[in-house]
């Protein structure tokens, strides 16, 4: 698959979607092709939503995934499973006194259409490494055998605020290498992207990692769509889709539900059904140009979202 490869930075922070994966079948050695993704976005910006709606439209499409929720929040499959949050890999580690006590059907839930849902968890509050829990989940899938060969897509939903080496681990460690990062016109989720755009750099020569495009999930800032397309313009890469705001979401959550099964023919679930196309027929994957701060604050100046004289106090 040809990649575009943008100018290369020495360091950053990452989000990523694999856009072909190896995967080897414990029973028969055979190597199989699975898209692994990997999507990450500044905590609050509508991530895990996205990502279900996302994965909604793939599985009513007929394609079977499965979500590993990344954050200790335990709120990446909610929506699939209508329940507040399942069990988490870590809850049930801590309970049993060790992740090797446990079952793979025990944390493994099936949800909306099949899709599979698995929750790393993390630790008790103030105590531990959050990042660690994602690590300890993904090597318990991979032992248990939950990567099979009819899987066509692993999402990875990761907290994307601090890119540490526990929750860069999908990308450090090659488990995914197509990422896709959700953002908005709003200046801390700029932020937040450009940094994980710096981690995929980061990691884009050792493991492959390519960055897939940017996904709006608006918040009605004014010149939003502008914006965003010129911020990935900027870092090289492309807005794969922009998603309107709609107050259905809402409500479809407070029902526990993604949008395409609580009200399918809702113009909001289109939406979300030509993301997943775009991301299933996407191959436009590259190395990013992430941006200096100077050259992001430019940017919001541009567009009116600072003031020349702010940024210089």
């Amino acid at each position: 698959m040809p990649l575009r490869v943008g100018t290369a930075i020495a360091e950053g922070t990452l989000l990523l979607v694999k856009s072909r994966t190896s995967v080897r079948d414990h029973s028969c050695e055979e190597v199989m092709d699975m898209r692994q993704i990997a999507i990450y976005g500044k905590g609050g910006i509508g991530k895990s939503t996205t990502t279900q709606n996302l994965v909604a439209g793939l599985a009513e499409a007929g394609r079977k995934v499965m979500i590993v929720g990344c954050d200790p929040k335990a709120d990446s499959t909610r929506l699939m499973l209508h329940a507040k949050a399942q069990t988490t890999v870590m809850d049930l580690a801590r309970e049993r006194g060790s992740v090797e006590d446990l079952e793979l059907e025990e944390v493994m839930m099936t949800g909306f259409r099949g899709v599979r849902c698995v929750e790393s968890g993390g630790p008790e509050p103030g105590v531990g490494c959050a990042g660690r829990g994602v690590i300890t989940a993904i090597n318990f899938l991979e032992e248990n055998g939950a990567y099979t060969d009819d899987l066509d897509f692993v999402f990875y939903d990761v907290l994307g605020d601090v890119v540490c080496g526990g929750f860069a681990m999908p990308m450090r460690e090659k488990k995914a290498q197509e990422i896709y990062i959700v953002t908005s016109g709003e200046m801390m989720a700029m932020y937040a992207a450009n940094n994980i755009c710096k981690g995929i750099v980061k990691y884009a020569i050792s493991g492959g990692i390519r960055l897939g495009g940017l996904i709006c999930n608006s918040r009605k800032v004014d010149r939003e769509y502008d914006l965003i397309s010129n911020l990935a313009e900027r870092l090289g890469t492309q807005l794969i889709h922009f998603v309107p705001r709609d107050n259905v979401v809402q409500r479809a959550e407070l029902k526990r539900m993604t949008v395409i099964e609580y009200e399918s023919g809702a113009t909001q679930a289109d939406e979300y059904r030509e993301l997943a196309r775009k991301i299933s027929e996407n191959k436009n994957h590259v190395i990013p140009t992430p941006l200096t701060m100077d050259e992001l604050e430019e940017l919001l100046i541009t567009y009116g979202f600072l003031e020349a004289e702010e940024v210089a106090a």
